[in-house]
């Protein structure tokens, strides 16, 4: 792969445990991830996957390693610039979605546009991203009156409003049946070929290593296959 988007090279993490020994999470990891493709990162759960997502969206720090982010390495970059890194640059969705309670769908995917300082008109942005993902008809919706899947869609509208570059999603159909699990990873491909959009996706689910442009399975803290 010629000039990836992301690259961590020799990265690791460790955790203090119990009686001065340290778990280290991740054992040394080198990856690649093409821009505007969908990466999948496969394994069970505490095999690292979340880990290794965290490490690469610049929302923890490596113990030890590199990652470069388009060419620039943001393992040493203070964390002041690493904060405006993800409000502009990069998109989370979450396995526990997070929608904000008291706000509308609409209203959730507009405030993810005010944090990143989007500039345009919101509203029509808004509405738009909802469309997107099938749910315009649902904007004025509070979280509690959308289902499981509904709010998952909201969540990856609201992730990629201010046209990230990249998008993290973690185990995003973890909790979907099938068939909801399938539309959801539909949106994800769609951004890639509408916005342009890198999209990281972890999952313990081995059939979606298919879907993907490129899929690392994961264990231990180890990525043992991949390309």
């Amino acid at each position: 792969m010629t000039n990836p988007f992301i690259e961590a090279r020799g990265v690791k993490k460790a955790y203090p445990i119990p009686g001065g020994e340290m778990f280290w999470a991740l054992k040394g990891i080198d990856i690649q991830i093409p821009q505007g493709k969908l990466t999948i990162l496969k394994g069970r759960s505490g095999s690292g996957k979340t880990t290794l997502m965290n490490m690469l969206g610049a929302l923890d720090d490596v113990t030890e390693g590199e990652i470069f982010f388009d060419g620039k390495e943001i393992t040493k970059m203070p964390e002041k610039d690493r904060t405006i890194l993800r409000r502009k640059t990069i998109g989370f969705v979450f396995q526990s979605i997070a929608l904000i309670p008291i706000m509308t769908a609409q209203e959730n995917v507009e405030y993810s546009l005010r944090l990143a300082g989007w500039e345009g008109n919101y509203s029509e942005r808004a509405a738009r991203c909802l469309d997107m993902v099938g749910l315009l008809k649902r904007a004025s919706h509070m979280p509690q009156e959308l289902s499981g899947g509904e709010q998952q869609r909201v969540a990856s509208a609201r992730a990629f409003a201010h046209s990230p570059r990249i998008m993290f999603a973690d185990e995003p159909t973890g909790e979907l049946d099938t068939g909801t699990a399938l539309k959801v990873v539909k949106i994800f491909k769609e951004l890639n070929e509408i916005e342009n959009v890198t999209i990281v996706m972890t999952t313990h689910d081995k059939g979606f290593m298919e879907i993907g442009d490129s899929a690392y399975e994961m264990e231990d803290g180890e990525i043992t296959s991949g390309s």
